[in-house]
Parts: structure tokens; sequence; C-alpha cells
């Protein structure tokens, strides 16, 4: 894939990646690795190093914002991000499934240690090669969040730069790169005008 972008998830692609991962072995953990992904836009680094001292919430509950810091970040940008409900509900399943401190990993290995990045990408690359998705990568899930969140930041009442600083890009020409075109939708919109 190399020169190539990650594929942008379709809604029936993403079903059928939750309902794959309903049957693994590690269900709870592996749902919430591909929500981090589709509905926070996380990077392979970001999965691998949120721990849990930054999705609780000083009385220990799961808290409505992920605060990703620095040193999970790429270039040291910490930001926070509003949690989707579904990532939520994941994130509380997982949570209650084991005692975590906070400094614990959110996602760990079999054995319980918190994985690298590369294991991250190399989950991703494993999880789309067995449900024959041609072209996605660990990036597919970051590129839908970030597509998805444009074409809905008018409804939301935001604008391009919101998806940027979600997205912890320094530009919004960064952020332009990410999203996919839609030739219906443009025709609708030049109809709009």
């Amino acid at each position: 894939m190399a020169g190539k972008q990650a594929k942008v998830l379709t809604a029936t692609q993403i079903s059928t990646v939750l309902l794959h991962l309903g049957s693994t072995r590690h269900a709870a953990r592996d749902r919430v690795m591909f929500l981090l992904s589709a509905k926070a836009g996380f990077r392979a680094k970001e999965i691998a190093m949120i721990t849990w001292s930054m999705v609780l919430t000083a009385t220990g509950e799961v808290g409505d914002v992920i605060h990703l810091e620095d040193k999970a970040t790429k270039r040291l940008s910490g930001r926070s991000i509003p949690l989707n409900r579904e990532l939520r509900a994941a994130l509380f399943e997982l949570h209650g499934s084991g005692i975590r401190s906070p400094d614990h990993p959110v996602i760990f290995s079999e054995r319980g240690v918190g994985m690298t990045a590369n294991t991250v990408v190399a989950w991703f690359a494993r999880l789309y090669s067995r449900l024959g998705f041609q072209g996605c990568s660990s990036h597919s899930g970051r590129r839908t969040f970030v597509t998805n969140a444009a074409r809905k930041v008018g409804q939301a009442g935001g604008s391009l730069r919101d998806v940027q600083q979600l997205a912890g890009h320094r530009s919004l020409t960064m952020t332009a790169r990410y999203i996919e075109s839609d030739s219906d939708s443009q025709r609708r919109l030049v109809n709009m005008i």
C-alpha cells in the first residue's frame, strides 16, 4: 500500500467488524481497540499508549472525555476527545471486566502488558485481512473518523477547525488530506446553493 491512503470504512464494514469482534477471544478489548480508531480517530501509537487515567474520572468511573496526554500522541500534542456513546459503553464494559490501576494500559496483550504501536498495526492488518477488506490498515478507522466528522460538523454547529483539533492535526491542510470526497454529496451541495 506504499503511497496510497488507507481506505475509509463504510457503515456496513464497521458493522461487519463489530459483529466479528463480538466472537473473538478478547471481545471487549478488541471492540475498544477498533472503536478508539473509528469513533475517536486514534493513531496506532495512541491506541497503544492510552491508560485508564486518561479515561477515568477522579472517582474511578469512565468519563465523558478522553484526555490524551502528550506522551501518548504524535509530536507531544495532547488533546481531549469527547467520548462517542458506543465507545464509552465499550470502555465501561472493558473496565468492568477487571480491576485496572490508573497507569495500566487500556489495550493490553494476553500477558496483561501494553501493546506497542507496531503490534496494534499488525492487529488491524490481521483483522482486515481476515474480513477481506482490501486497502484497509490501522489508519482506516482514523480516516473514517475524520471523514465522518467533516461531513457532520456543520450539523453540530462546528467547523473544520473542530475536526482538526479532534484529529490532533497542526494544520487544516493535513486534516483535508484525510477527508474522502463524495461526488453525490457535491451534487447535493451545489443544488442547495
